[in-house]
């Protein structure tokens, strides 16, 4: 059973920006919607489609990367930073989509990829070209060792060592990811003032945002030492990257100086809200480095769920305990799933009692103090699918295989249409499978059942948006056990406590958390005793 009470609308204000405590929807181009039938999703497709977004209640949508690339990182390697990738329309296409998106109330983020390009980039083929040339020091080169072998020990996230010998240069030079994605030198303050040049471009045509792509990952340490050896795990270690802690080839602390002067931008401009996506293991001391000053970021957009095996009352409460509402601390962003991580429904819950765990895991999204991401087809409760090695289009996948989980399961297209033989997705031919256990949760059967995730999730998002305490509130209590999770949330004039059952069987709330009128309810219709997978809002 699910109730609903609504109450005003919270509304954006000058003590409240509109990104604060916002609902933002990712979107993966490649397999949102295809306009064209060329088998690979677009920004007409996206416009097309953005209705199912609006009425979803999302306040914003993020759009991953539709810059000009050769896709070998599918978008994440910019050949130029300033036009759209003809495999997904024109600046035209991306003005009309902003204009759409605006028209229904949407805010449009775009990822702005800072740490490195396409090694087809104009500015990466000037600096190979000779040591004298203009952009020379664009990218991060050095000389080999004496032995020939590398400037360092550093090694590559996709695996092997982070430098590649270019002959041209007579050099290595650094790619943190792929070797077709060199590092740009963001030491550099020409090449500060080109990156800033491509954000006010896209300022220029109407964003509202940028979601900064592995930011930690844009300075490394000029001396190049070497990276410590990593303790001793009980974790399989399936890349050489694993076996360092990074302590030199990212998060140089001058990346706090350029989000000054990228934040100095954003403030030229009306309601702009910044993200930075911060991996890695110190991420946390990073994510609050990146954003403690109102001279720094807005937010940023962390780990904590997008990897983890299980959710558990311990990890929610963790992650909220790390972001306190108090000064110099700054405002987290949160999501359960993206394009780079599994379906979470796969890797938290087991096939039967996925339903009920799809609409808990909705419920707690909206109940976290930060901002609510929903990665596309979480909605309709989309699962992991297994891509043969055949049909693998992720890099990663492939060089690791079959070690590495491969991100192509959750980049599939979205089933639009359950009927009909391209999902409606637009193609028949997709980059990527659908994936046949999806087709049952396609948005068109949602659409048509009340009692749906879908439908839920909707009523979710209303239920954040109708509660101020949700939307903007502290955390003022957070207790967990081993299945039983409570969070408190306060504002001024509203308190509301949320009780989470984790488990397979029921549980007695305890005594002191009873009391109160019921405002939501999923998978339960009282307060005092949890059903397996329910969770109860109460008003307090």
């Amino acid at each position: 059973m699910n109730t609903l009470t609504l109450l005003d609308p919270v509304i954006a204000s000058a003590q409240h920006p509109w990104w604060q405590g916002a609902v933002i929807y990712q979107i993966y181009p490649r397999s949102f919607m295809d306009a064209n039938g060329d088998g690979i999703g677009d920004l007409p497709g996206i416009t097309a489609r953005l209705d199912h977004v609006a009425r979803l209640g999302a306040d914003a949508i993020w759009i991953s990367p539709f810059f000009t690339s050769p896709m070998k990182d599918f978008g994440y390697d910019v050949s130029d930073y300033c036009d759209v990738d003809p495999i997904f329309g024109t600046l035209a296409d991306f003005d009309a989509l902003v204009a759409r998106a605006h028209d229904l109330g949407l805010r449009v983020l775009i990822d702005q990829v800072y740490a490195h390009t396409s090694d087809q980039h104009a500015w990466f083929i000037e600096s190979r070209s000779s040591k004298e040339n203009a952009k020379a020091d664009w990218y991060v080169w050095a000389d080999a060792k004496p032995d020939g072998s590398p400037p360092s020990n550093w090694q590559s996230v996709f695996g092997g060592p982070a430098w590649r010998w270019d002959a041209r240069r007579g050099q290595y030079y650094m790619h943190n990811f792929l070797d077709s994605q060199p590092q740009l030198n963001c030491h550099n303050p020409e090449v500060q003032e080109a990156l800033l040049g491509v954000a006010r471009f896209w300022l220029e045509r109407g964003v509202d945002g940028f979601r900064i792509d592995a930011l930690n990952f844009a300075m490394h340490d000029p001396a190049l030492r070497d990276n410590p050896p990593a303790p001793a795990t009980d974790k399989p270690r399936t890349r050489p990257f694993d076996f360092q802690l990074k302590r030199y080839n990212q998060s140089h602390r001058d990346i706090e100086k350029f989000i000054e002067r990228i934040r100095a931008l954003t403030d030229q401009y009306d309601g702009i809200f910044t993200v930075a996506e911060v991996g890695g293991d110190e991420a946390d001391a990073q994510m609050k480095a990146y954003t403690h000053a109102e001279n720094h970021l807005n937010s940023a957009y962390g780990f904590d769920f997008l990897y983890a095996e299980r959710l558990t009352p311990g990890l929610v409460k963790a992650a909220l305990s790390a972001w306190p509402a108090t000064s110099g601390t700054g405002w987290p962003s949160w999501a359960f799933e993206n394009h780079d991580a599994p379906r979470a429904l796969s890797r938290w819950i087991s096939p039967d009692h996925r339903d009920a765990f799809a609409r808990l895991k909705a419920l707690l999204l909206v109940c976290l103090r930060g901002n609510a991401i929903i990665y596309q087809g979480e909605e309709l409760g989309l699962g992991q699918v297994d891509i043969p090695f055949a049909q693998l289009q992720d890099p990663e996948a492939i060089a690791n295989w079959p070690l590495t989980l491969s991100r192509d399961g959750a980049r599939t297209p979205m089933p639009w249409v359950a009927g009909v033989p391209d999902a409606g997705f637009g193609s028949e031919a997709p980059w990527l499978p659908v994936g046949q256990d999806n087709l049952a949760h396609a948005a068109d059967v949602q659409e048509a059942d009340p009692q749906s995730l879908l439908a839920f999730t909707r009523q979710c998002i209303a239920f954040r948006k109708a509660h101020k305490a949700l939307a903007l509130g502290t955390v003022s209590r957070c207790d967990a056990d081993a299945v039983f999770l409570l969070i408190e949330r306060t504002v001024a004039g509203e308190t509301l406590r949320c009780l989470f059952n984790f488990g397979e069987a029921p549980v007695a709330v305890p005594a002191y958390a009873l009391g109160g009128d019921v405002l939501m309810c999923v998978n339960a219709g009282q307060a005092h005793i949890l059903p397996a997978f329910a969770a109860v809002v109460l008003s307090v």
